[in-house]
């Protein structure tokens, strides 16, 4: 009786011990959801959430809510919002060193829609070959006809140029992007891009003039108790970036798929024919007041 008493005992203590464990563990837990949670700045800062602070000095946020892309002859409205989000450090010779976001996604993959779909991009009936005809409308004329086009950063955040300076003086790139346009329909496939990463598509965004087009630094305010500078109601512009010809549109049929979607396109274009108008806002901060709002 004694030695199932010690037992039942020890037993007991054990499961005691557990609980006390789980009940550390899980206070634990708390304590570090708690703290991430503190690491959220607050107010005027929480949209420099996703800023680089370790490894940047400053911080940037852009917001493009209005324009559109004209790519040889099609021109693409921007109806969803794009978010440009980064930091950065002290500028060489003129231009700052960019830090991608910490959570990887520097620019947002934003999908606009391509007026027409995909019977404005591809059109089975102007191929005189009566078998690739006949692939084409298989593939092709089955009801699924929404097209999007993404813009998707096209090289590593650092290759993006940023120049407060041209964006304040209204001269040269104020934004220098590398980019390639990711043209989206399940039968055009999941690799039909309009430049690469070897070879993306280059935008110099200025605030002053670029070719044909004219751009407006926006409306300028502080905020976060001075500490943030934001642009509102700015105007970004380039009419001088070429357009290479599409490449990888509808899978094995893309030998066949590429010229038409080209053609239609008016693509490759030169520099002069393609334009980028983006309409928004930006704000940018040092890094240091971003953890002090915390």
């Amino acid at each position: 009786m004694i030695m199932g008493s010690s037992t039942r005992s020890g037993r007991g203590a054990l499961r005691c011990l557990v609980a006390a464990l789980v009940a550390v563990a899980a206070a634990s837990l708390a304590l570090v959801a708690a703290s991430t949670a503190l690491a959220t700045p607050k107010g005027d800062f929480a949209v420099f959430a996703d800023c680089p602070l370790k490894a940047a000095e400053s911080c940037v946020y852009a917001k493009t809510e209005s324009g559109k892309f004209t790519i040889g002859k099609e021109t693409v409205p921007i109806e969803k919002p794009v978010v440009l989000q980064a930091g950065f450090n002290e500028p060489s010779e003129g231009v700052e060193t960019v830090v991608a976001a910490a959570d990887g996604n520097t620019l947002s993959k934003t999908p606009q829609k391509v007026p027409g779909g995909l019977s404005g991009l591809v059109k089975c009936n102007e191929i005189s070959n009566f078998i690739e005809r006949a692939a084409c409308e298989l593939v092709f004329e089955n009801g699924v006809t929404g097209v999007n086009a993404t813009v998707e950063l096209a090289a590593p955040a650092s290759s993006i140029g940023l120049s407060a300076e041209n964006y304040l003086f209204r001269s040269g790139a104020a934004l220098s992007l590398p980019v390639k346009v990711h043209l989206e329909n399940p039968f055009l496939g999941s690799s039909c891009y309009i430049g690469s990463n070897s070879a993306p598509v280059t935008i110099e965004l200025s605030t002053g003039v670029s070719g044909a087009l004219v751009g407006n630094p926006g409306t300028l305010e502080a905020k976060g108790e001075g500490n943030i500078l934001a642009f509102s109601h700015n105007s970004l512009v380039s009419n001088t970036f070429p357009v290479p010809a599409a490449h990888g549109c509808g899978g094995v049929f893309s030998f066949l798929i590429d010229p038409i979607v080209n053609s239609k396109l008016g693509i490759p274009s030169a520099a002069g024919k393609n334009t980028a108008e983006l309409n928004g806002s930006i704000e940018t901060t040092a890094a240091v007041s971003v953890e002090e709002n915390e």
